[in-house]
């Protein structure tokens, strides 16, 4: 399948596909981490009703000694608490940043500890899917043999899903990459005059914006977790009116336990929207999902707020794109807006963006013919 132009192909068409791929994200931008958290909740979820242990998680962490607290470790522990039989969690390493001329035997002990992890997980046939968070990085700094670990992943099991993150991928990585998605950081002087903070955009044709977003609302759902009252997060997704989303299971099961932390809407058809195919639903329904929105965002009750695809509903002038900026501007500034999705012509709300991550296609698989799988990629 390749995807040109805007359209949004529902869950509810797609095939899903048996073999495993190699995902690789890299890039000084930000949703790389988060991109493989995403990759979590939706395996999660595809397991949540399944009968056995097929759809387990690995999420191995390079570079992140539990000395220090990460964004993500909230999200972590919610899971495992919620779902123990479907996710594992192994983290190595020092906590502070390092360069190569500050490695120590104790860095390279780390690494090759979380190594053998990762060996013994691809090999166990225990696993659905392996995230290798910050593996790049540590194969950069010379920490572990590059031609092993793509030896290794080479002959993984073939339904394996493997998720590799971090700055620095090293060539030979990317060459048996099937999906290679680049994050690159633009910055907005606009935003920095005007003091915004909490904007963050995740756009381009890569793969990894809506997983980006997904992985962003489960921090922010650990730490409503762990601090009651301190936070609740909104999930609201345009040009997803169909159903077969894995992230809906665990998601739901999410709000089963926390009802007070985190609620979740969708808007539009169950079908692709294209610019000369619009009908009068998908205008309704775009508008139906930006009056839940701008309420929310108004509010103040919601500190952290997901806007998936609104980026592809403004291209398609599905919706206007002065009321979203005014909403945006007016925002609480402890209100975190994560917007997502591909567009042709960037709108303006885009120079109020603190955080912008163009996702840069290098690879994809679903360009080769290779169908999308259920827990991976929807």
């Amino acid at each position: 399948m390749i995807r040109n132009g805007i359209g949004i192909r529902t869950a509810q068409v797609r095939q899903e596909r048996l073999i495993g791929q190699i995902h690789v994200y890299d890039g000084l931008g930000k949703g790389k981490s988060q991109a493989a958290l995403g990759v979590v909740l939706r395996s999660i979820g595809l397991g949540i009703n399944a009968p056995s242990n097929s759809n387990r998680v690995l999420l191995l962490r390079f570079l992140k000694g539990p000395e220090r607290d990460y964004d993500e470790d909230g999200a972590i522990a919610a899971l495992q608490r919620g779902f123990p039989h479907l996710i594992d969690q192994v983290r190595t390493g020092r906590a502070e940043f390092f360069g190569p001329e500050e490695i120590t035997t104790f860095d390279r002990d780390e690494a090759m500890r979380g190594w053998d992890v990762a060996k013994g997980a691809i090999a166990s046939g225990l696993y659905s899917v392996v995230v290798l968070d910050e593996i790049n990085p540590v194969l950069d700094l010379g920490l572990l043999p590059v031609d092993e670990v793509v030896k290794t992943l080479k002959s993984k099991p073939q339904e394996l899903e493997i998720i590799a993150t971090g700055r620095a991928a090293p060539q030979k990585l990317l060459d048996i990459a099937d999906l290679h998605s680049e994050m690159k950081p633009h910055h907005h002087p606009t935003a920095k005059a005007l003091f915004l903070e909490g904007i963050e955009i995740y756009t381009g044709a890569g793969k990894g914006k809506s997983t980006s977003a997904l992985g962003k609302a489960l921090q922010a759902i650990g730490r409503g977790i762990n601090h009651p009252g301190s936070t609740r997060v909104l999930i609201m997704q345009w040009l997803k009116g169909g159903s077969g989303y894995t992230e809906d299971a665990a998601i739901a099961a999410l709000q089963q336990s926390y009802p007070e932390v985190v609620d979740h809407q969708r808007c539009g058809g169950d079908a692709i929207v294209w610019r000369n195919s619009r009908q009068e639903l998908d205008y309704v329904e775009a508008e139906r999902g930006w009056e839940i929105a701008k309420v929310a965002i108004a509010s103040g009750l919601y500190k952290t707020i997901i806007l998936d695809e609104l980026n592809p509903t403004v291209d398609l002038e599905l919706l206007p794109v002065e009321p979203i900026v005014q909403a945006l501007l007016r925002k609480p500034r402890d209100t975190e807006i994560i917007i997502t999705g591909r567009c042709q012509n960037p709108p303006a709300y885009f120079d109020l963006a603190s955080v912008h991550s163009e996702v840069y296609c290098h690879k994809h698989y679903a360009n080769q013919g290779v169908e999308l799988k259920r827990g991976v990629d929807f």
